[in-house]
């Protein structure tokens, strides 16, 4: 309902902005036809014109783009209250059982299997926020040393399949380059951290069949590529620079089953350029699977 009524005042605006921009020229135009002899004049009033045509065009400008922050803010909101607020209420249903009846042991290792599960999501979330905080300040410092990037993705690949109860086949990892060819200089935490979050993204939009496969390759001298593949639900090509903004989520296809803060691919993003590197995606549409490159700086140490 609040995203329906932001979209009517952004319309509005926008409508608003280029009437009002549509008048001024007009308004001038006719002052110019009107004295157009009078050439001081006339230059005098194309500036100023000019100056309320740029200034009502940026302020509606400004005034779409609140509106949308506004927007992906309350997603987000929206977003990590339902993460946080999930996993609250099953450990405190699984709590409520144990207190009230008597359960055999069995079923009490199952149920603390499952409160454990719950406390790993949620320590996920918010250490995923923490991590856009972070991943967001351009002056914080890295702890540079050098990295061996091949082998940090293939721990980071191991990880996702005990964390996911993968199978191999499930998430299939490739090295085109070990070693000193793929040494990269950065901070380790954060390259583990953008790694991970490639991975888990690729996982949570593959849907029922998880078919991920992972690559690490030095294309030439100067880079080296980690591309993570799903079979998934895809993207439209209007959608893949958007999706690594701060709490951007594709509509329609992440409000139903998949469920996230829209952080993963912003915090990739920004450790992808505080590295010196890149972050982009590719996809031949939805239902066609997407692709996600991080393109780092080659150490040649």
């Amino acid at each position: 309902m609040r995203i329906t009524s932001r979209r009517k005042a952004t319309a509005f605006f926008l409508t608003f902005g280029v009437l009002l921009a549509a008048l001024a020229v007009a308004v001038g135009s006719g002052w110019i036809i009107l004295n157009w002899r009078e050439g001081v004049k006339v230059f005098l009033g194309i500036i100023f014109f000019g100056a309320i045509i740029t200034g009502i065009i940026l302020n509606t400008i400004f005034l779409v783009r609140e509106i949308r922050r506004n927007e992906q803010h309350d997603s987000f909101i929206n977003a990590v209250t339902h993460e946080l607020k999930t996993p609250i209420a099953s450990i405190r249903l699984y709590l409520q059982t144990l207190q009230r009846r008597d359960v055999d042991e069995a079923k009490r290792r199952e149920f603390y299997r499952l409160m454990l599960d719950d406390t790993n999501r949620l320590l996920g979330t918010v250490e995923q926020v923490l991590k856009a905080g972070k991943a967001g300040l351009k002056a914080a410092t890295l702890h540079r040393v050098q990295v061996d990037f091949a082998e940090l993705v293939k721990e980071c690949v191991e990880v996702a399949r005990t964390s996911h109860h993968l199978q191999p086949e499930a998430l299939r990892y490739q090295a085109a380059v070990n070693g000193a060819g793929a040494a990269v200089i950065g901070d380790f935490e954060e390259l583990r951290t953008a790694v991970t979050n490639l991975l888990d993204n690729a996982i949570k939009y593959s849907g029922e069949k998880i078919d991920v496969s992972v690559r690490v390759e030095a294309p030439d001298e100067k880079h080296v590529v980690l591309s993570v593949r799903d079979q998934g639900l895809g993207i439209s090509e209007t959608e893949l620079k958007r999706i690594f903004k701060r709490f951007y989520r594709v509509p329609g296809r992440a409000a139903g089953s998949v469920k996230g803060t829209g952080l993963g691919l912003f915090i990739v993003h920004a450790i992808a350029r505080k590295h010196g590197g890149r972050a982009f995606a590719e996809s031949q549409g939805e239902g066609h699977g997407t692709t996600v490159v991080l393109e780092l700086p080659r150490s040649r140490a």
